[in-house]
């Protein structure tokens, strides 16, 4: 039974600046629809409002905000979303003005993430996350609503009354949810250590939010992640070791799906789930071949990327992945083939549904992972079972000769590995 009483009838503006937008309309509305049915609201009124400039006090034109305040009554609305940014006292003004709970696009995406987040980390995350948003504000966006959906919220379950929060209780709570955290950061590090000390490498998935990362990670790995055409289907990372096609293992890592316009407290409270992308020795780019804003989508996934430190122009430890080519028609596949082959590293198209072209990815990763690595003599004492298995799990073993005074071997490793071999010795 589905834990909703019933879904929050709902009216959405999604405002339009031409002069600055990087999309079309058409993209821009659509995804901000995603963002209200990835909680099950029910979008009675749905519209694109062009603008030339925000009205400060309200950022959307008072003939807008009468349109929707009729509406409100006419067709019993209870929440107005509005997909921008909105400043504490635009949100009050259009609130007083729509006689509607008003949440913007950076509160919705938070509750959103409040919504998914299983691990305890994710949760932890979330809830710093919209305290630091609510400091602002100290208003509880969504306690009334959230009675009438189930309780799934992140600050307090249902029947909750309080809706003015004080600010020292705030600021005591991000005091403990940051101890908290880094206690988790701690443990995500000592869970590390022993992957660089085995080692195996480190693939990680990015890319836009409803490219397709957990299903692909779901077909690589045979694991069973929560994958679904949703955004923002995968809150909380995970990992899982995977067979390349030259037979080496890799540890694979799903990550969370970027978005155009990420709320910087999000951005800050998932940089210990995103630091997995830090430590990858080949990152993924998972992209949605089938959307028209494919390019647009990877400018917003790059730009945090590099906000990371991680470099997006000319990397050849970052692939780009093509994927849903079973969506696309012939003519559209042909585009998308050549684009992914004229890039500087070129890219593989793939359909993580049906698995094609997933044989060729592999064998990508497995040729990205073996351009840093060098050769190296290795002698063994025979009785040293321990390091000759060390070396056929982690290098390429190119020549082996047994002798009287030990296993003489050739191997190919990579630069890391063959510090980690050097540290083996010492």
């Amino acid at each position: 039974m589905d834990h909703r009483a019933r879904r929050v009838r709902t009216a959405l503006l999604a405002p339009y600046f031409p002069e600055t937008a990087r999309r079309s309309p058409a993209a821009m509305l659509s995804e901000a629809e995603g963002l209200c049915l990835a909680i099950d609201l029910e979008i009675v009124v749905s519209e694109q409002v062009r603008m030339n400039a925000p009205r400060p006090a309200t950022l959307i034109g008072a003939g807008k905000i009468d349109e929707i305040a009729t509406a409100a009554e006419e067709l019993e609305l209870e929440l107005l979303v509005v997909d921008a940014a909105l400043s504490p006292t635009q949100q009050r003004n259009l609130e007083r003005a729509t006689k509607l709970k008003v949440i913007d696009r950076t509160g919705l995406i938070l509750e959103i993430f409040g919504e998914r987040a299983r691990t305890r980390e994710g949760r932890l995350q979330v809830e710093l996350a919209h305290l630091t948003y609510q400091r602002s504000r100290l208003v509880r966006s969504w306690t009334h609503l959230e009675r009438q959906r189930g309780g799934a919220g992140f600050m307090g379950g249902p029947g909750e009354s309080q809706i003015e929060i004080d600010r020292r209780l705030i600021d005591d709570r991000i005091v403990q949810l940051e101890k908290a955290l880094e206690k988790v950061r701690r443990t995500r590090e000592l869970h590390r250590k022993p992957r660089r000390d085995v080692p195996y490498p480190i693939v990680a998935l990015v890319g836009y939010t409803n490219a397709g990362k957990s299903t692909l990670f779901n077909r690589l790995s045979g694991a069973d992640v929560f994958a679904k055409d949703l955004l923002f289907a995968t809150l909380d990372p995970t990992m899982r070791a995977v067979e390349l096609a030259d037979g080496r293992p890799v540890i694979m890592s799903d990550t969370v799906g970027f978005v155009a316009d990420l709320p910087t407290q999000l951005v800050a409270a998932f940089r210990a789930t995103l630091e997995e992308v830090m430590e990858a020795d080949i990152i993924l780019h998972v992209r949605d071949a089938s959307d028209p804003e494919m390019a647009a989508q990877a400018d917003d996934v790059y730009a945090i990327l590099s906000d990371m430190g991680i470099e997006t122009e000319d990397n050849p430890h970052l692939v780009e992945v093509f994927n849903k080519a079973d969506l696309l028609p012939p003519p559209f596949l042909e585009i998308r083939r050549q684009e992914a082959a004229g890039l500087p590293y070129p890219g593989v198209l793939i359909s993580a549904l049906t698995g094609e072209g997933l044989d060729r990815l592999a064998a990508e990763v497995a040729d990205r992972l073996a351009r840093d690595r060098v050769e190296l003599c290795a002698i063994v004492d025979p009785g040293d079972g321990a390091s000759i298995a060390w070396l056929h799990r982690n290098g390429e073993v190119l020549e082996r000769t047994d002798l009287e005074d030990g296993v003489h071997m050739k191997v190919r490793l990579s630069q890391a590995d063959a510090g980690r071999w050097e540290k083996r010795l010492v």
